[in-house]
C-alpha cells in the first residue's frame, strides 16, 4: 500500500472496522450525489431553453461525467490501496471525447466573455487506443489554465497529426504569457510564482506533466507572439489503434459504438475486451451488477452487454432496473449474455428487458460481432440485410460438438433432445405464423430461435431469425414473407442435423 493510500485510510478512520464502515457509507453518500446531478442533467428538456442555457447545461454535464470518474478513482485508491499510477488503455472515440470538451469549454468561454475555437485536422483518427481518463486529465488541466490567465480574447485548441504518428494538442490563448520566473519553475509541485495575481499554486502543470509521463507523452511550453502555447504530443505507442486482420468473414465496425459490459468472470472480461477492441469500440467493464447501474446512472452508452448470473445485483435486476427509468435510458439496447440458454431461461431474460441473448462461450468473433450489430440495426429501425448468407455454411460443426463435449455424455443427450423439441416447436409455430402474419408471434419465436441458433453454430440461420424478429418489429408484412420462407428452410436442416446427432448418441 501506499503512502498516501495509507494517510487516506488513516484519515477516514477506516485502519478499524468501524472506520471502514463509516468509509463505506461515506463513499456510497458521494456517489449517489455525483449520480444524482447527472441523473437531473439527463432529466432536462432541452427543447424547452434558450441555447444559452443548453450549452451551460453541457457544459455542467461533460463536467459532471468526468466528475464521476474522477470520484471513482479517488474512492478506489482510498478504500482499495490502489497506487493511481497505471494507465489503462482501451478504445476511445476521439472526436466524440473532443465534442464534449468543446461544449464544457464553450460554456465556461461564454460565461467569462471569451471566445473558445477547438480544430481537428482532416488526418487525426476517430479511434485512438490510450488511457481515456489521463487525456481528460491533461487537457482539463491545461485549458483550465489557458482561461484562467485569459481575460480577453480567445482561447484555441488545434488537434493535429504530426510526422505521421504524433498525435497532438496545441493550445494557444491571448493571455499574458508565461514570467522568465514561471518558466524556470514549470511542472514544479508548487512552482507558481508568488507575485502573480491569479490564484492558484501551480498544480495544473504538474498533474498534466506526470500524467503525461506515464502515458509516454511530452508537454511542451513556450510564449508565442500573443499569449502562451501549451502543447501535448502523444508518440504513436501511447495512443496507436490497430485495425483488427479480418478473418473469413467481414467484421462489423464498431468504432463509432459505446459498449457497456457487466461481466464479473476475469476470463470472459478479457475475451470480450480483446473482441470489442479489435472492432474498434469504446468500452467500460463493470465487474458485477450495482457497478453496471453506477456506469449507467453516470455516463451515456450505445449498448449493454449483461451477464445475468453476477454477484450483488443480476443481470436479470439490471435489466428490470433500466426499463422502469423515465430517461432515454430505458430504451438502451441491451444483449443478455448467458450460459442459460433453454426455453424457461430465456423467457425469463426476455421478460426482464433483453432485446437479443448471446449464449456462451462465445466462440467466434465474427458471431459476437453480428450480434452487436443486429442489436444496433434492430434498434435504429432498420432490417440487417445478410450479404454473406450465401457464402456461409449451414452450420458450424466446432460449436456444435464443443458444446456436446462439455456437457458430457449424459448431459449431450439431454441436450439434443431439447434443442430438437424446442426447434421442432419453433418450427410449427412459424409455419402459422409466417403466412398468417402473426407478427407478435414471430418475434417470440424469432427471439428464442435466435439465441439457440448462435448456440450451437449456426450463424446463417441466427442471421436470418434476426433479420424476421427485425422485419417482424417494423411491421415489414412482405419482409417477413420472404425472409420467413427461407428461415424455415434453414431451420428443417437444423432439426434433422441435430437429429442424426441424436442418433449417433443412442448407439454410442
Amino acid at each position: 500500500m501506499t503512502d498516501n493510500s495509507q494517510k487516506a485510510k488513516s484519515f477516514f478512520g477506516a485502519a478499524d472496522p468501524d472506520g471502514a464502515t463509516r468509509l463505506n457509507l461515506l463513499t456510497h453518500d458521494i456517489r449517489s450525489a455525483v449520480f444524482d446531478v447527472i441523473g437531473g442533467l439527463r432529466l432536462v428538456d432541452h427543447s424547452k431553453i434558450d441555447p444559452e442555457t443548453r450549452l451551460q447545461l453541457e457544459r455542467i454535464r461533460t463536467s459532471g461525467e468526468i466528475l464521476a470518474r474522477l470520484v471513482e478513482d479517488a474512492l478506489n485508491l482510498v478504500t482499495d490501496g490502489l497506487s493511481g499510477t497505471e494507465s489503462v488503455f482501451a478504445n476511445l472515440h476521439l472526436h466524440r471525447l473532443l465534442n464534449d470538451v468543446e461544449l464544457r469549454w464553450s460554456g465556461r468561454a461564454k460565461a467569462k466573455g471569451l471566445e473558445f475555437t477547438l480544430s481537428i485536422d482532416p488526418d487525426v483518427p476517430a479511434v485512438i487506443s490510450t488511457d481515456r481518463l489521463g487525456l481528460e486529465r491533461i487537457l482539463s488541466n491545461l485549458l483550465s489554465n489557458a482561461f484562467k490567465y485569459t481575460d480577453k480574447g480567445v482561447v484555441r485548441m488545434e488537434t493535429s497529426l504530426a510526422d505521421g504518428n504524433i498525435l497532438r494538442f496545441s493550445l494557444h490563448d491571448d493571455g499574458p504569457g508565461f514570467s522568465d520566473e514561471a518558466l524556470s519553475k514549470l511542472y514544479n509541485l508548487h512552482g507558481r510564482p508568488y507575485n502573480t495575481e491569479k490564484p492558484g499554486t501551480g498544480l495544473g502543470l504538474h498533474i498534466a506533466k506526470d500524467i503525461a509521463d506515464r502515458m509516454g507523452g511530452t508537454i511542451q511550453v513556450s510564449n508565442g507572439s500573443n499569449g502562451a502555447i501549451v502543447t501535448l504530443e502523444l508518440p504513436a505507442k501511447a495512443w496507436h489503434y490497430a485495425t483488427a486482420v479480418q478473418g473469413e468473414y467481414p467484421l462489423p465496425d464498431l468504432s463509432n459504438v459505446r459498449v457497456l459490459v457487466a461481466e464479473d468472470n476475469e476470463t470472459n472480461q478479457l475475451i470480450i475486451a480483446q473482441m470489442l477492441q479489435t472492432m474498434g469500440a469504446e468500452y467500460e467493464i463493470a465487474i458485477d451488477g450495482i457497478e453496471a447501474l453506477n456506469w449507467l446512472e453516470r455516463e451515456s452508452f450505445d449498448i449493454a452487454l449483461i451477464d445475468i448470473d453476477m454477484p450483488r445485483l443480476s443481470g436479470i435486476d439490471v435489466m428490470r432496473h433500466v426499463r422502469s427509468q423515465m430517461t432515454e435510458l430505458r430504451d438502451l439496447p441491451i444483449l443478455a449474455v448467458t450460459a442459460f440458454v433453454l426455453r424457461a431461461n430465456r423467457d425469463a431474460i426476455y421478460d426482464a428487458g433483453a432485446n437479443r441473448i448471446l449464449a456462451k462461450p462465445i466462440l467466434s468473433i465474427e458471431t459476437f460481432g453480428q450480434s452487436i450489430a443486429s442489436l444496433l440495426r434492430l434498434a435504429e429501425g432498420s432490417i440487417p440485410i445478410d450479404e454473406q448468407a450465401v457464402a456461409r455454411p449451414t452450420l458450424d460443426e466446432t460449436r456444435l460438438n464443443h458444446l456436446l463435449e462439455i456437457s458430457g455424455p449424459e448431459g449431450a443427450k439431454e441436450l439434443l433432445n431439447r434443442l430438437h423439441s424446442d426447434l421442432s416447436n419453433i418450427s410449427d409455430a412459424l409455419s402459422n405464423a409466417v403466412p398468417e402474419l402473426d407478427l407478435p408471434n414471430l418475434r417470440g419465436q424469432t427471439h428464442v430461435l435466435i439465441s439457440l441458433a448462435g448456440a450451437v453454430g449456426a450463424d446463417r440461420l441466427q442471421r436470418q431469425a434476426e433479420a424476421l424478429n427485425s422485419a417482424a418489429h417494423l411491421q415489414d408484412e412482405s419482409a417477413v414473407l420472404a425472409l420467413g420462407q427461407e428461415a424455415e428452410r434453414n431451420l428443417n436442416h437444423l432439426i434433422d442435423r441435430i437429429a442424426s446427432e441424436m442418433s449417433k448418441e443412442k448407439g454410442s
